[in-house]
């Protein structure tokens, strides 16, 4: 059961969600930290489906964190199948990668990210970063509403 708002990484670098974890641990982040390791894995705990239809052991994160460059379902995709979800179209998506590359920045952003960040090479960089982003995502950013598991979502396409 979750003890406050879970964030959701997708990070399929083993070596990149430990530091990642530990800069969060580090910079005192109080919200609760959930680590898929691929794309595949995470449209699963998105969606509710297979080992993660539990909601109460796998709420759904006000917030995800999502690498780009991974094998199989990339960043990329995650965030054009969320975006074509009607029950996540309001889900904060953030890009966290190792692309410097104005090319990946700007299709996260035309497939709807609400930032790009570029994680940083040093631990110190990463926790100051972890600690900027909890001020602003985590206190000062207002966040929308996003339907509770059970509410019915109505595609904004689809034709009563």
């Amino acid at each position: 059961m979750s003890n406050g708002p879970v964030i959701l990484l997708v990070e399929d670098d083993p070596n990149d969600a430990l530091l990642i974890q530990r800069a969060f641990q580090k910079a005192g982040f109080r919200n609760k930290l959930r680590v898929v390791s691929d794309g595949a894995e995470a449209t699963d705990y998105l969606a509710g489906r297979g080992s993660y239809a539990n909601r109460q052991r796998f709420p759904l994160p006000f917030l995800v964190l999502l690498d780009l460059k991974m094998p199989g379902i990339d960043g990329f995709e995650v965030l054009q199948w969320a975006r074509a979800e009607p029950s996540l179209k309001r889900l904060l998506i953030v890009v966290l990668t190792s692309s410097n590359l104005q090319a990946d920045v700007d299709r996260a952003y035309e497939l709807g990210a609400n930032s790009y960040l570029v994680k940083p090479v040093e631990f110190a960089e990463m926790v100051h970063l972890i600690h900027r982003f909890e001020v602003y995502w985590g206190e000062m950013n207002r966040t929308p509403t996003l339907p509770t598991a059970g509410e019915p979502t109505r595609s904004e396409t689809s034709v009563p």
